[in-house]
């Protein structure tokens, strides 16, 4: 079966506009991402998908395979499945363009996971965090059944421990590494947004609110992605000081 990386990559960010292609240790952010992702041994070819130009050059400088999109795309997703539209694949992995750290079997165990999943339209992973990350909204937190498929996802501390001195409290922080079925992929996109994605503000609770199952893996691997300038100085010394092993 044919898996396929898209890596959507767009210039305006509102904490740091341009994050995807800033330097980090003399080559753009979105090329560590790149190279990264084609050495995942389930996948066959990886495209950047982008609507701005200064990106586009960025990739065909370190060679590699860029695609202009829409400009009016309200999400990757959407990007996403422009460029899957014109694809013949199985899987489309949706790749985020600000994950340096992103590790190929990390993209090889999504695939997996889906490949082997019979009631499940995607696949994406998560990984275990501490009870004070839980607390912060910009971790996105996964609840799971006995079965690993998703539950929820909330930006609120999940699950909820009424007793506080519970020692073995568990929290899954979501990673935004998705797998999915090529057709399921493009049917997704043309459903409207549900009333928990607009709450949260999580596209992937549309597929939820609509009866879609999501499969999620567990990985102990996870890096800081980049959000902010003061980002790039840790990840920097993450990829000096292990070779970007997290």
């Amino acid at each position: 079966m044919n898996s396929v990386v898209i890596i959507p990559a767009r210039y305006s960010s509102k904490r740091f506009p341009g994050k995807i292609i800033a330097d980090l240790n003399g080559k753009p952010v979105i090329d560590h991402v790149y190279q990264r992702s084609i050495q995942a041994e389930l996948v066959d070819r990886v495209i950047i998908a982008t609507d701005d130009r200064r990106i586009y050059k960025k990739v065909e400088g370190f060679g590699g395979q860029a695609v202009m999109t829409s400009s009016e795309h309200r999400s990757g997703t959407d990007r996403l499945a422009e460029v899957a539209s014109e694809l013949t694949a199985d899987f489309i992995v949706n790749v985020q363009g600000d994950e340096p750290l992103i590790r190929p079997e990390m993209i090889d165990q999504a695939i997996k996971i889906l490949k082997d999943s019979k009631d499940a339209e995607m696949a994406t992973l998560a990984s275990p965090i501490s009870e004070i990350e839980a607390r912060k909204p910009d971790r996105v937190k996964v609840v799971l059944d006995k079965n690993n498929l998703a539950l929820y996802f909330s930006r609120s501390k999940i699950p909820y421990y009424r007793e506080e001195d519970i020692l073995d409290q568990n929290f899954l922080q979501h990673i935004g590494l998705y797998v999915y079925r090529k057709d399921f992929l493009l049917k997704y996109t043309e459903l409207e947004p549900t009333p928990l994605e607009k709450a949260e503000s999580l596209e992937q609770l549309r597929a939820l609110e609509n009866g879609y199952k999501i499969k999620v893996g567990i990985t102990e691997h996870h890096g800081p992605g980049i959000d902010r300038p003061e980002d790039l100085k840790e990840v920097s010394k993450i990829l000096k000081d292990n070779g970007g092993l997290n």
